[in-house]
């Protein structure tokens, strides 16, 4: 998913929340999802999270892979790949098997990095 640009993202979204939506609510789904507006509850998808820089997300996340830009309130816990953009604001705990923070963004919580697929030799 992180090797294509985000225009086939948005071809590929199964679920566009647009910047003038505000929505209260829990958010499971398996396809690709695409938050430009606000949230407030929880968000979760097999698959594919994008946050766009203006989003507002007042929730726990959980997703296979994400690219965060926005403003995240709550834990994120994502199985894959977590890229925080330079426009993110988090304030929460994140968990994350892969994570890449760009230098500009904002990150107020825990960080860890399960180690699921890791071989690592004990001497």
């Amino acid at each position: 998913m992180f090797n294509k640009d985000t225009n086939e993202n948005i071809k590929e979204a199964e679920t566009v929340i647009g910047p003038s939506i505000k929505v209260k609510g829990n958010f499971h789904g398996q396809g690709n999802i695409i938050i430009e507006g606000e949230i407030e509850g929880s968000v979760k998808t097999d698959n594919y999270l994008l946050v766009g820089e203006k989003s507002i997300i007042t929730a726990n996340v959980k997703a296979k892979n994400a690219k965060i830009n926005g403003k995240v309130t709550g834990n994120i816990q994502i199985d894959e790949y977590l890229e925080i953009g330079n426009t993110a604001i988090i304030i929460g705990d994140i968990n994350a098997k892969i994570l890449s923070i760009s230098k500009g963004a904002r990150l107020n919580g825990k960080c860890s990095m399960n180690e699921q697929g890791i071989n690592i030799e004990k001497k």
